[in-house]
């Protein structure tokens, strides 16, 4: 059965490899924080990583897009793609190699059969694949093993509140292709023929056209979205019924501000109050309760130990810090730039003249440069809380 599975959700990226964006003749632009090895370490150890000579996995890289962006966003790093779909590898190489990401090697291979790989991974991307497996947990259990002592993984799944919609258009499809079903190609007619058809004001034509409906005009996504052979969507319960069997430690989610429950409840701190005494799993169950539209997918990190934790808390062990900035950084040096998560931030002067000390800085400690720049402790800690500098331990 799991073989029969593997081999439909293969003929499907094989007849609609994923993702669909266009082959370029020059690296990508922008960035994604969470594929920078500098900025992820950051965001889960909460310090700079000692060395930049990583290995990487790419762990169902598709057509190449989170590969490509993987190589040329960690210049030291050898990375490694594996995916099920023979034609999907195709335009990942292809991919790759128009761009010049040239560190990277590619390999027709199962995320079950991941131990067939020689050696282990500092930092494993598995964006958009578990969900699409007939067996997730043995998948994260075959990942898990290959990551190696002080690594970290990001992963990325669906939720099935924010996607209640979709998995209905799933079923309806199904049931009106009959014996048809596995055809994608005639799967995407009747899908995107179902939504022509139906009344405006429909529930599912709503969220498609609120939600999905830009990413959708290309058959690549529509068929990725509603004529998939294999979903398993999560609820926070289930998710971490996952996590729990990697045998792997919850670092967190990497869209934080998603699982803050003020932004939800500010104006009842009585509520807030009465929450403070549930779990965070508690707490996230709530969060997705309260508002699943916005939870469509869980991303998130997990780490094998030993992986230091800084939090920066003590004076001086900040002042003694050597810091940096971060990488993940569009508008430099404007003092009005795009954050690690693309959202505008305004420096202050202090804090603009601050993070051009740091800038490439190797040697010079906090205490040196606020010797130079008008900038307090509290100062610092929200540069550094808000990703914006990278501190290394004396």
């Amino acid at each position: 059965m799991s073989d029969t599975i593997s081999a439909a959700v293969a003929k499907l990226y094989d007849t609609y490899p994923f993702p669909p964006e266009p082959l370029l003749d020059e690296p990508p632009p922008g960035y994604n924080w969470r594929w920078n090895w500098l900025a992820a370490y950051n965001f889960c150890t909460g310090q700079k990583p000692s060395r930049h000579d990583v290995r990487i996995l790419d762990a169902g890289c598709g057509s190449g897009v989170g590969t490509e962006y993987l190589v040329h966003l960690n210049p030291q790093a050898q990375v490694t793609g594996i995916d099920l779909s023979a034609g999907t590898l195709a335009v990942a190489k292809e991919r790759c190699q128009r761009s010049g990401a040239d560190r990277v090697q590619f390999h027709h291979l199962s995320l079950y059969d991941v131990e067939q790989l020689p050696g282990e991974f500092d930092l494993i991307n598995c964006v958009g694949v578990l969900h699409h497996l007939p067996d997730p947990i043995r998948g994260i259990q075959a990942l898990s093993k290959k990551l190696a002592p002080g690594g970290i993984m990001h992963i990325f799944v669906y939720a099935e509140l924010g996607r209640w919609e979709i998995k209905l258009m799933q079923q309806a499809i199904a049931l009106l292709q009959g014996d048809k079903r596995g055809d994608y190609r005639d799967g995407v007619q009747v899908g995107r023929k179902i939504f022509s058809t139906l009344p405006e004001n429909n529930r599912l034509v709503k969220r498609e056209q609120e939600r999905w409906s830009l990413e959708n005009q290309k058959d690549e996504c529509f068929a990725d979205m509603y004529v998939h052979p294999q979903e398993i969507d999560y609820n926070i319960d289930t998710l971490f019924e996952l996590i729990d069997a990697s045998g792997l430690e919850f670092i967190g989610f990497s869209n934080p501000r998603v699982w803050q429950l003020d932004r939800l409840l500010s104006k009842a701190p009585d509520l807030i109050e009465r929450a403070a005494h549930l779990s965070d799993r508690q707490r996230y169950r709530l969060i997705e309760l309260l508002d699943p539209e916005t939870v469509t997918h869980y991303e998130f990190f997990l780490g094998r130990n030993p992986l230091p934790k800084h939090n920066w808390s003590d004076d001086e062990t900040l002042l003694n810090a050597i810091p940096d900035r971060s990488p993940c950084i569009d508008g430099w040096d404007s003092r009005c730039l795009f954050n690690y998560d693309y959202q505008i931030t305004n420096l202050s002067e202090a804090e603009w003249q601050f993070m051009k000390a740091a800038d490439g800085n190797q040697t010079r400690s906090v205490r040196e440069i606020l010797q130079t720049v008008e900038l307090d402790l509290a100062g610092v800690r929200s540069l550094q809380s808000q990703q914006l500098i990278i501190l290394s331990p004396a």
